[in-house]
């Protein structure tokens, strides 16, 4: 039976494959050579649907409209193996007759590099347009070869180059009255580009959402709140992941002409700030923006009424009247590509969407968003549509992730006990992650808003742009001041005069640089750096009601309140967030809202950067260092260098687009370097939280790395109290090293002659307390040969031989170490082992005995711990195996007194019971104690 069901799905499975695959073969279709004489006079075969070198894309109206033909199709291609130009033209046209003149223009980075005049009822014939004629479908090809000189101009670089910067132009012309009655232009590609969104920002999109689960898990674990402060500090900021790609995105709502390659790389970032394509929403949105068109065709034949700007039609003979009904305006429909045709293409363009720029421009903003095929005048409807999502996206995810932590305690998955912080405190959660996401896009969205202000468009999206604008800068500005307010309510600002002084520094400890510094950190120390002047300036210090108040990153009702705000920054600059949100909003300010004056816009923001740059950079506000790292240094850098090698863009300067291009190049290198700083941060990210996650466990895995965790424990714990670090020495000061040597201690070396010494203090005086090691009875040595005088060359009491012990002697040894009392626990450092009676091990047993008896008498601490039972090296301390609130645990000094208090308190109860705690050791030998 099991077989016959298994040879069942085999023919099942089978059937499908054939159903699949037959079609597709059906559907595949003959290819179709040309022969080729090239330059050497040899015959190659070439395919006619081969891409061309040089083709075109998306295409539109340069007459603003006004065109006389409602064109579906215009592509242009450039083959340079034959040499050949090839267009196609499908539409139709509202002019009953008339004979063309046709000019087609290829541009490439600024200048015509190929241009033909051409008569279609010429060579080679159009007959669709010869003459032109609105009974009948537009329906233009042809291949034009060309010599080496006629492209002779076409920069040889710009066949390989991402995003070939240029565009084809067709232009017709009516032979009767000499004007032109249409013109079209396509953007043209070389087939590679910087802009994939589909990849790019897939993959961006999915380490960020790696960042977000791991800072998130930093946030939920955890029963002490400070505890769960100190790592969330630590964990990869999302608001600074967001932050470096708008940045980078927002760089094109400059006012200048870029150069194609910027707005493409620019196009991978898009979805940071919200600007999504999606056509459902763009085509919705764009009645209401005051977005008028046809997406479908190009050309202002199909209006009912048009602006002819002086007489057009009265120019051209035969305009007739009757054309202009709905009837006789129907559109040609755009033919779909056909795989089974051998002579059809599929590498042409489509007609732009309405309300976008002119193909082969990227003029300011509306040319980056150009990119991602948003219009302008919808581009802030869309961004609010797609922060609206995301913040319902982040209710709903933080609300599933606590009903699943439930559902896997319930069915112990999990201990009962495992998050318990976040699951019995869901809607503080909640607020936190819901406000956190509304900071991360009120830049964008700031931004947008002032930007929809500066260009033409309806009131409708003008007034929601408005309403918007002030909830997030009067709301989110509102909540900023609040948690400013709610932490200084209790205290008063005094102000003070103060110095700036200029003096000799370094930059990186290399690069000569001006160091300024006030006065009243200098206090009345003195440098001997060189100074170069000074100037006044004023002093801002806080002055709190209560000086033994807790710190801020203590001060749990702070953190719960606003740990979204300031739980990122350190605890000297945790008011941070204020000046990060004026910043963002002054910033905002220059790239919405300067979009009409571009020299303004660019040098403001230029010299804005600049002085933020120097200010973060002193302030230095983050805990963590791969925050401070990607939000201080790796984007005020890129920055500085957009914004000032977005000044040569500016039309008044005039370079040409070769040069623009190197410099958007140059431009793209700065910003993908901090793109593969950020991805590298955001895995490194995410194996700290890992750490972080386990700081309860006293074993991780792999072993190895335990080293590491350890370690990066260690640098939160030094980091968290935020204290000024120690001065440097002055390399002026320090005293030149003297090649020298110093004794510090001098131990002597056993002798021969200390053999007798040590057998008589064996001996010892007599106590029932001690234990005696020497031998008993020894043998009478007067009449040996030691008494007489030496006739050797030994010392006088120098010995021949060792001394040996008889059986005699061990056997009295061992009688007295079995009356001897067990030796306590706590001498030994917790060890459990007794001691052994037959010990017989003189220098390991009874010498260890009296140096652990020598530690207690100078009351050195008694408690060794014991060597972890694993084979790695020895632990450093930790966290607590389960963690408790700060507030309860206890120093190291405490917990020494205490034990020590508690040690007492037991000795005295003892004794006033009556037992004695007392227990002999044998006294240290003579030489031991001459060496302590």
């Amino acid at each position: 039976m099991a077989r016959t069901w298994r040879e069942s799905w085999v023919v099942v499975l089978w059937v499908a494959v054939v159903v699949w695959i037959v079609p597709t073969l059906a559907q595949d279709r003959e290819t179709v050579y040309q022969e080729f004489n090239d330059t050497n006079g040899v015959t190659r075969q070439l395919a006619v649907d081969r891409y061309p070198a040089l083709f075109s894309g998306d295409f539109a109206d340069c007459l603003g409209g006004q065109s006389l033909f409602n064109i579906t199709k215009f592509d242009t291609g450039y083959f340079k193996d034959n040499r050949t130009v090839v267009f196609h033209l499908d539409g139709n046209t509202n002019v009953r007759q008339e004979n063309l003149i046709m000019h087609i223009t290829v541009e490439a980075y600024g200048k015509s590099r190929f241009d033909m005049t051409f008569d279609p009822c010429g060579s080679p014939r159009i007959d669709s347009l010869c003459p032109l004629n609105a009974d009948r479908a537009v329906e233009a090809w042809a291949a034009f070869p060309i010599s080496p000189n006629d492209v002779e101009g076409m920069p040889s670089i710009s066949l390989d180059i991402p995003d070939f910067e240029g565009s084809a132009t067709l232009r017709l012309f009516a032979n009767s009255s000499e004007t032109e009655i249409g013109c079209f232009r396509a953007v043209m590609h070389n087939g590679r580009s910087f802009s994939h969104p589909n990849a790019i920002s897939s993959a961006l999109g999915g380490l960020t959402a790696i960042a977000i689960l791991s800072s998130f898990a930093t946030a939920i674990y955890g029963v002490s709140i400070p505890h769960i402060r100190t790592h969330y500090a630590h964990a990869f900021s999302v608001l600074v992941i967001f932050e470096a790609f708008q940045t980078i995105y927002f760089s094109g709502a400059l006012s200048v002409s870029w150069p194609s390659v910027l707005p493409a790389f620019w196009s991978n970032f898009a979805w940071s700030a919200g600007l999504i394509y999606s056509e459902s929403i763009v085509d919705s949105l764009a009645g209401f923006a005051g977005i008028s068109g046809n997406a479908s065709q190009v050309g202002g034949a199909g209006s009912a009424v048009i602006n002819t700007e002086g007489g057009l039609v009265q120019q051209i003979y035969g305009r007739s009247v009757e054309l202009l009904t709905p009837k006789n305006l129907m559109s040609r429909a755009v033919t779909p590509y056909n795989a089974s045709d051998p002579y059809d293409y599929k590498w042409g363009g489509n007609p732009v969407t309405p309300g976008m720029p002119l193909p082969g421009t990227w003029q300011g903003f509306p040319g980056t968003l150009s990119m991602v095929e948003i219009p302008a005048a919808g581009a802030f409807l869309v961004a609010l549509i797609w922060w609206i999502v995301a913040i319902g996206l982040v209710a709903a995810s933080v609300t599933a992730c606590k009903l699943l932590l439930d559902f896997l305690a319930a069915t112990n998955i999990i201990k009962a006990d495992r998050f318990t912080y976040f699951r019995s405190h869901l809607p503080g959660y909640l607020a936190a992650s819901v406000l956190r996401t509304l900071l991360i896009a009120s830049p964008a969205l700031i931004t947008l808003a002032l930007f929809q202000f500066n260009i033409k468009a309806p009131a409708g999206p003008t007034a929601i742009a408005a309403i918007i604008f002030l909830l997030v800068l009067v709301g989110m500005g509102g909540l900023v001041a609040y948690a400013c307010y709610f932490r200084l309510r209790f205290g008063k600002f005094e102000t003070g005069p103060d110095i700036i002084v200029f003096e000799k520094g370094t930059l990186f400890n290399v690069v000569p640089f001006i160091a300024a510094t006030r006065a009243s950190n200098l206090g009345e120390k003195e440098t001997s750096a060189k100074r170069y002047g000074s100037m006044p300036f004023f002093r801002v210090r806080f002055i709190d009601d209560d000086p033994n108040r807790t710190t801020v990153h203590k001060d749990e009702a702070y953190i719960k309140r606003f740990g979204w705000l300031a739980a990122h920054y350190r605890r000297s600059r945790w008011w941070f967030f204020a000046l990060w949100f004026s910043y963002q909003f002054i910033r905002a300010c220059f790239l919405g809202g300067g979009v009409r004056s571009p020299l303004a816009q660019v040098y403001g923001l230029f010299i804005f950067e600049i002085i933020s740059f120097v200010v973060f950079i002193k302030l230095s506000p983050y805990e963590g260092r791969r925050n401070s790292t990607v939000a201080i240094w790796l984007l005020g850098v890129s920055k500085i260098i957009t914004a000032g090698f977005s000044i040569a863009f500016l039309p008044e300067f005039g370079i040409g687009r070769i040069l623009s291009t190197i410099l958007g190049i140059f431009i793209i290198v700065v910003q993908a370097f901090l793109v593969l700083a950020v991805l590298a941060l955001v895995i490194l990210g995410a194996f700290s939280s890992w750490m972080s996650l386990h700081r309860n466990r006293e074993t991780f895995k792999p072993e190895k790395l335990d080293g590491i965790r350890i370690q990066y424990y260690e640098h939160m714990q030094n980091t968290a109290p935020d204290m000024p670090p120690p001065p440097k020495a002055d390399a002026n000061n320090i005293e030149a090293v003297v090649q020298t040597f110093q004794v510090n201690d001098v131990r002597r070396t056993r002798k021969i002659e200390d053999e007798d010494d040590e057998l008589t203090d064996l001996e010892g005086p007599s106590n029932s307390s001690a234990i005696y090691l020497g031998p008993i009875n020894r043998s009478s040595r007067a009449n040996s040969v030691s008494s007489r005088y030496s006739v050797g060359s030994l010392p006088r009491r120098a010995r021949p031989h060792r001394t040996s012990w008889s059986a005699k002697d061990f056997a009295e040894w061992d009688a007295q170490s079995d009356r001897a009392p067990a030796r306590p626990e706590s001498l030994v450092g917790g060890s459990t082992r007794p001691l052994q009676a037959h010990n017989r091990q003189r220098s390991s047993s009874l010498r260890q005995i009296a140096h652990l008896n020598s530690q207690a008498s100078l009351k050195m601490p008694q408690d060794i711990p014991e060597l972890p039972r694993t084979s790695s090296e020895a632990r450093r301390p930790m966290t607590p195996t389960r963690e408790v609130s700060e507030d309860k645990l206890e120093t190291l000094e405490t917990l020494h007194s205490e034990k020590g208090k508690d040690k007492v308190a037991d000795d005295d109860s003892d004794s006033a019971d009556g037992k004695s705690k007392t227990i002999p050791f044998p006294p240290l030998p003579e030489h031991d104690e001459d060496k302590l």
